[in-house]
């Protein structure tokens, strides 16, 4: 296993330098000029060209590609010039925001989504069966934008049973000690439940709405596998034993069929990532998300390569995390 996760990690760096080179072309194709938002609109030329020295752009593109790799090797993200600080103190201050809200919109998922897929597949064509197809459906189309806004609509404007979409915590409260980031880890570990609860409340809606298509694709993925694997000789060999129904379930059918749905499960955490942008956007969440849209609309190339970049290794390691976490569901796989 050894072998086969170094042979992997090697794999990875060129899938990393091509994500590098598109993500820093295409950051330099956006419209707008870094050095006139930074200088503002009613500088002179020559400020402005002062300002594209400094910040670089006056180089030609491979020399600034050059530069740019030579501040990675150095562990060097670069700069944020709309907020004046390194991008790697902005993503240190902003990204547990993010890492939670996407930690928790899987464990809803996988709370939810893996339940209904069984129960479908074990009640099949029944009335529980098509109900959870349609929603299947539904939540894999809805856009998350409008999902976002539709749920703010509902349960806080109408219903008043949401917080404010706006931060992780009641403004009234502080936050709990700051231990990992995580505010309900840290409200856990420092016994602080009051801000364990607000910061629950806060967390449940965005996480509900970046979840919702993760959910859909991992019950219709559950459902599918599992029915695949019901069908199978050894299932019925175990009914024949006499073995309790939630025995052969839970023991012999689910083992089998969770190997498709890891397999989605690590996709799927790229697409929460991306989503999160949106959904921190609507519901005010002070993580990479919103960073990211200002440093898109301020153009700035730094925070947009470095989150890029954090999100493609973040992909590539759990998607090999995925794959080692097969041999622990089905010990005849082998690593070669």
């Amino acid at each position: 296993m050894l072998v086969y996760s170094v042979r992997r990690l090697g794999q990875m760096i060129p899938a990393l330098l091509g994500i590098i080179l598109i993500t820093f072309i295409l950051s330099r194709v956006l419209p707008g000029d870094p050095a006139v938002m930074l200088a503002g609109e009613q500088a002179t030329p020559d400020v402005i060209e002062k300002i594209r020295q400094d910040m670089g752009l006056d180089k030609p593109l491979y020399s600034q590609f050059i530069d740019y790799l030579g501040m990675l090797a150095r562990g060097d993200l670069g700069d944020a010039y709309h907020t004046g600080h390194s991008v790697a103190s902005d993503f240190a201050s902003r990204f547990p925001a993010t890492v939670e809200l996407t930690l928790f919109s899987i464990l809803i998922a996988i709370l939810v989504a893996i339940p209904v897929g069984i129960i479908a597949a074990t009640r099949k064509e029944s009335v529980i069966d098509h109900i959870s197809r349609v929603f299947s459906l539904i939540g894999a189309c809805v856009p998350i934008f409008w999902l976002g806004l539709i749920l703010i609509y509902i349960f806080y404007s109408k219903l008043g049973w949401a917080p404010p979409p706006m931060g992780r915590i009641s403004g009234d409260l502080n936050p709990p000690t700051d231990i990992t980031g995580l505010y309900v880890l840290d409200s856990l570990l420092s016994a602080d439940f009051v801000a364990l609860k607000s910061s629950i409340i806060h967390l449940l809606l965005p996480a509900i709405c970046l979840s919702t298509g993760t959910m859909a694709i991992v019950a219709r993925m559950t459902r599918s596998s599992m029915l695949e694997v019901i069908g199978q000789d050894f299932i019925r060999t175990a009914r024949a034993k006499g073995l309790r129904e939630s025995i052969v379930i839970c023991k012999h059918a689910l083992i089998n069929a969770l190997i498709p749905t890891l397999t989605v499960l690590g996709l799927q955490f790229g697409y929460l990532l991306g989503g999160a942008v949106i959904t921190e956007t609507i519901f005010s969440w002070p993580g990479v998300g919103g960073y990211i849209t200002d440093s898109i609309l301020a153009a700035d190339y730094a925070p947009i390569q470095a989150f890029t970049l954090v999100s493609a290794v973040l992909y590539c390691l759990i998607n090999l995390a995925v794959d080692l976490i097969y041999g622990l569901v089905d010990p005849r796989i082998r690593y070669e």
